[in-house]
């Protein structure tokens, strides 16, 4: 491949680091790939893991991952460049590592090596009982099995096992702040860049979705009335069934956005544990490591989740604005993740209701808000609380971020109306645009004339620098001049946004974040 400057990129693709998770091993933890003496062909590029949401080939054989290297050694010149590994979003059930998904043709120009990774989604990647028949997690397990692979792997490619960057967007960006919170994956890998997501959920983290069990049974024809019976029965389904019907988790106009979450695990003997308690306690135990980070958000975020019913309200039918209003009490809990059918449930909706539409109905004017809740409730208000906690409680420098640049292109474009094909704003993963090429979800590859060249530039050599020095802002280079970024201090909540300039600011959304903690206040830390 070649990257946007014309670099030469060795791309190797489709290697194993796990067995392929079928038959007995379907629902088990990932078991790394033995070696062989034979020549592997990593020309070609793999399957992703089942989901609905990639178009092409798709099999359980998928947890492999891709690396890419612009100098690779040789036997009179040693190479040892930085690692960064990119895990990609898609709510833990969608989306790949696929080059057409995450190509490495901007980053390749910086001096690092990258990995994309890919690991089980759904019901096959985060099943869970709450004890030892599924303990769960395994999607986020097989990335600590790819980070180890990295680890005894990566010098062969030019990459320094010693300097690994773990980074991902959403799903992704949550998987990298579990890594942060997990004894597993301690020594794996030595800084961290979160991109929109952060599991510092405003309801506590489950402890098993065998209500998910019984229900994905349901939609394939497994028993429904014994959950072991269910999980035996799900073994023998043919993956396609399953991850097919992960439309019907829907229960709202789509939502809930998330369906299968990691869990807090149980004790059980003999058996590692990924996540041993709620990641705000973890925080506030100092039970992390204590690494630099990059933490932040876009500037709408999930703003754009109910586009489709503001369009629709332009053009005069208004009935999913109304159908919100009349259904709030239902509808809120659902879309925003929170208990349900309880007065607290309730005072929590209302208030929400209040804050954001004034307690008026649901319209055109102030449909937007709508977008607001979903950019907070989802990620905005999860990734600033946790950037918080890790500021107080981590010895190790933490930079803190919104992106603001408005590009031509984005995840959210007007399908109607004045603004027809122009963004709906900076939404979430538009930061992805400048970081990979996209063609895959329908993104052109820029060429060096392309006017998001110069973010892309910004960006890459941004992360590539903290992956070398642990500081974002590389010293005397022209992009960045006179540009400050200070690391985070609770108190000031200070941040730096990334647009045409780079500016430190404070307080992130304060009265909208403000509202959230105060219905979703820290709980006491358990004795």
């Amino acid at each position: 491949m070649k990257t946007i400057l014309g670099k030469t990129i060795y791309a190797f693709r489709a290697v194993r680091y796990a067995k392929a998770p079928v038959g007995q091993l379907r629902f088990k933890n990932a078991v790394p790939i033995e070696s062989w003496n034979d020549i592997y062909d990593a020309t070609q590029e793999g399957p992703a893991c089942p989901t609905p949401t990639v178009k092409g080939e798709i099999s359980e054989d998928c947890l492999r991952l891709n690396v890419y290297s612009n100098e690779l050694p040789t036997a009179t010149k040693k190479v040892k460049k930085p690692v960064i590994v990119f895990i990609h979003p898609g709510a833990f059930y969608g989306y790949s590592g696929q080059s057409s998904s995450f190509g490495p043709h901007y980053y390749l120009d910086q001096d690092i090596v990258l990995v994309t990774i890919n690991y089980r989604l759904g019901v096959l990647g985060f099943m869970s009982t709450g004890d030892a028949r599924a303990p769960g997690n395994l999607g986020l397990k097989d990335q600590v099995v790819a980070l180890r692979w990295i680890q005894n792997h990566i010098t062969k490619f030019g990459g320094d096992p010693n300097s690994v960057t773990v980074t991902g967007c959403s799903a992704g960006s949550w998987s990298t702040l579990f890594h942060l919170l997990s004894p597993v994956s301690k020594g794996l890998f030595h800084r961290a860049i979160a991109i929109s997501g952060a599991p510092t959920v405003p309801e506590q983290l489950p402890y098993n979705q065998t209500h998910l069990i019984t229900k994905q049974a349901s939609f394939v024809g497994c028993p429904t009335d014994n959950v072991d019976k269910a999980i035996e029965c799900l073994k023998t389904v043919p993956y396609k069934q399953l991850s097919d019907s992960l439309p019907r988790f829907a229960e709202w106009y789509g939502d809930p956005i998330l369906v299968w979450s990691p869990v807090v695990e149980p004790k059980i003997p003999g058996v590692e544990r990924f996540i041993t308690d709620q990641p705000e306690n973890l925080l506030r135990k100092k039970q992390f490591q204590q690494i630099p980070v990059i933490i932040g958000v876009t500037k709408d975020e999930f703003s754009s989740a109910p586009l489709s019913a503001l369009e629709q309200a332009m053009q005069g039918d208004d009935s999913i604005y109304r159908n919100v209003t009349e259904n709030w009490y239902f509808a809120a809990p659902i879309s925003f993740q929170y208990e349900r059918g309880t007065e607290r449930s309730k005072r929590i909706s209302r208030e929400i209701y209040k804050f954001y539409f004034n307690d008026k109905p649901i319209t055109v004017e102030n449909g937007p808000n709508l977008g607001l809740i979903y950019a907070d409730a989802q990620i905005g208000f999860l990734s600033h609380r946790f950037a918080q906690l890790l500021a107080e409680y981590s010895t190790a420098p933490i930079y803190e971020y919104q992106f603001a640049y408005q590009g031509r292109f984005s995840w959210a474009m007007w399908k109607s109306g004045p603004k027809k094909g122009q963004p709906y704003g900076v939404v979430h993963q538009d930061d992805l645009i400048y970081l990979f090429t996209m063609p895959g979800y329908g993104f052109p590859a820029f060429n060096s004339t392309d006017p998001e060249v110069k973010m892309i530039k910004k960006l890459t050599t941004m992360y590539a620098n903290f992956a070398k020095t642990d500081e974002p802002i590389p010293k005397n280079n022209n992009l960045f001049k006179g540009v400050h970024w200070e690391t985070l201090d609770p108190k000031k909540s200070n941040y730096l946004e990334i647009n045409d300039n780079f500016t430190m600011k404070r307080k992130m959304f304060a009265d909208r974040y403000a509202l959230w903690d105060r219905l979703f206040p820290l709980r006491p830390l358990p004795k």
